[in-house]
């Protein structure tokens, strides 16, 4: 059964089309990683996937969500599917543990005495519970995109987005992320990723999705695609960026 469909959709910036018709299917448990070069269009699928960006035509169905732009249904939508950007959005003049609670008091309402316990929870699940009531800019880069991700978790969702989470950090704070992204990965989480990190692709990935010119150019299991590329442009492309 599917968590996440995606059927023949178009998006349209302008006179500009990003999204030409992609299709996708992705089950419980999977771990997509997109793959493309700038302007492929695999950011931009990533946003519509949550509602940040309205489809033009098609149809997106994720975690039982058909996809609405009623603000309820939206809101609902959100809840079940979590995102993380390259830029971490964090509140800087709140400390961590309020960081993460604000979404789950403002949307589930839920209790501070759960609220505070769900944020130790989340923060010990990416090593960072000892960072519970800094604040972000005493934090790593590293540290502050560990509490993005613990943000989203605290949400609970059925599927998580990630959307280059790593590309502003050096190569140990990347690691750290990284590390935190494959054990939620081990844990049975639903995840697409836009990532520019071809090792952990192949390595954490169950499934590679190529885009080119805004569409969907290959797809498979990780070590078939990289060992026999389908296509000229995902052999040049691997070539180019796998080290």
């Amino acid at each position: 059964m599917s968590i996440v469909t995606v059927e023949n959709v178009h998006k349209r910036f302008g006179e500009n089309e990003v999204l030409k018709g992609v299709s996708l299917e992705v089950e419980r448990g999977q771990v997509v990683a997109l793959l493309g070069r700038s302007g492929s269009g695999k950011s931009t699928l990533l946003r519509c996937l949550n509602g940040l960006e309205e489809i033009d035509s098609g149809r997106i169905e994720i975690a039982g969500h058909a996809m609405s732009y009623e603000p309820t249904q939206l809101r609902a939508l959100r809840e079940d599917v979590g995102i993380v950007f390259q830029s971490y959005n964090l509140f800087p003049h709140l400390p961590v543990a309020q960081n993460i609670m604000l979404a789950p008091s403002l949307v589930k309402r839920v209790d501070k005495a759960a609220n505070r316990a769900l944020a130790e929870k989340v923060l010990d699940r990416i090593g960072l519970l000892d960072k519970i009531d800094d604040y972000p800019d005493s934090l790593s880069g590293g540290q502050q995109q560990r509490v993005a991700i613990a943000r989203a978790l605290a949400m609970e969702p059925r599927v998580m987005l990630f959307d280059e989470v790593t590309s502003a950090l050096d190569p140990e704070l990347t690691e750290e992320v990284l590390a935190v992204i494959e054990q939620l990965a081990r844990d049975g989480m639903t995840m697409l990723l836009v990532t520019h990190e071809m090792s952990f692709a192949r390595r954490v990935a169950n499934m590679i999705v190529f885009m080119n010119e805004g569409r969907i150019w290959e797809v498979g299991e990780p070590e078939a695609m990289f060992n026999e590329p389908k296509t000229p442009e995902f052999e040049a492309f691997t070539r180019r960026n796998v080290k």
